[in-house]
């Protein structure tokens, strides 16, 4: 299973503005892939009711569910705290909470890790100090595993500011929990991720523009399918130019008899 990539929407219920899959229906119909179940103060019989039902409206999309905490209510993904258990389960996907490059350099076979807080917070006021874009770079040049960015990410500019940190993606509570209208707010946060992580050509005979991220490259989402990343074995690897290749700008000739 590829870790998560793009978009990633974390649940929290209490200050969601309408039923929780409501808004998990309408963050998939704006381009979310991946969901975190969170809610760890219902019942587990409760809480796989709902991981059932989430399971669901994103099944339809190709989407995965991942659970926080070390049970995985029926599925096989989940996310640890930074606390443990240690060492991590062997599910197909294992992610972790950190804060601090020694809490990363703890991972073992975890397969991603979420690092926070970039910004300051409403749901965790006062946690931090906030890592900013400049901290969130140090911790991707020295992380095992791909990182997505995750506190106070509200805004396209600063989910591409992530994206040019390093972030293979960006976790996002608030900003989708509370939102009007999630669908718009997901398209508008996705959109931003996919424009980041898109190769720009520069000029006619010029290779198109990189993206600053040493590591996993992040693929562009297509209708129906998962944000996800390429990675090679343990640490993350250089980009490559995926099979088809990014489109090679034409040279001008001139012509014949001039």
């Amino acid at each position: 299973m590829t870790p998560p990539s793009g978009v990633v929407l974390l649940t929290d219920r209490l200050v969601a503005r309408v039923g929780l899959d409501r808004v998990v229906a309408g963050a998939v119909a704006g381009g979310v892939r991946w969901v975190v179940l969170r809610e760890k103060d219902l019942p587990r019989a409760e809480r796989a009711a709902l991981a059932a039902d989430l399971r669901a409206i994103l099944a339809d999309v190709g989407g995965t569910l991942v659970v926080a905490g070390p049970d995985p209510l029926g599925g096989d993904a989940v996310h640890l705290p930074a606390a443990g258990p240690y060492p991590p389960p062997t599910h197909s996907l294992v992610g972790r909470s950190c804060h601090t490059e020694t809490e990363l350099n703890r991972l073992t076979t975890e397969h991603y890790a979420t690092v926070s807080p970039i910004w300051p917070t409403r749901t965790k006021p006062g946690y931090g100090p906030p890592l900013g874009p400049g901290g969130l770079r140090k911790l991707v040049e020295t992380s095992p595993v791909p990182l997505l960015a995750l506190g106070g990410v509200e805004t396209p500019e600063q989910v591409t500011a992530c994206v040019k940190a390093g972030a293979v993606g960006v976790a996002v509570l608030g900003a989708i929990m509370r939102a009007e209208d999630p669908t718009e707010t997901a398209t508008t946060l996705t959109s931003a991720y996919v424009e980041a992580v898109t190769p720009k050509l520069t000029k006619p005979g010029a290779e198109s523009a990189r993206s600053p991220r040493r590591g996993l490259r992040p693929t562009v989402p297509t209708q129906g399918s998962s944000l996800t990343a390429r990675s090679g074995h343990g640490r993350p690897q250089p980009q490559t130019a995926t099979s088809n290749g990014p489109p090679q700008p034409q040279t001008a000739t001139k012509s014949e008899g001039r």
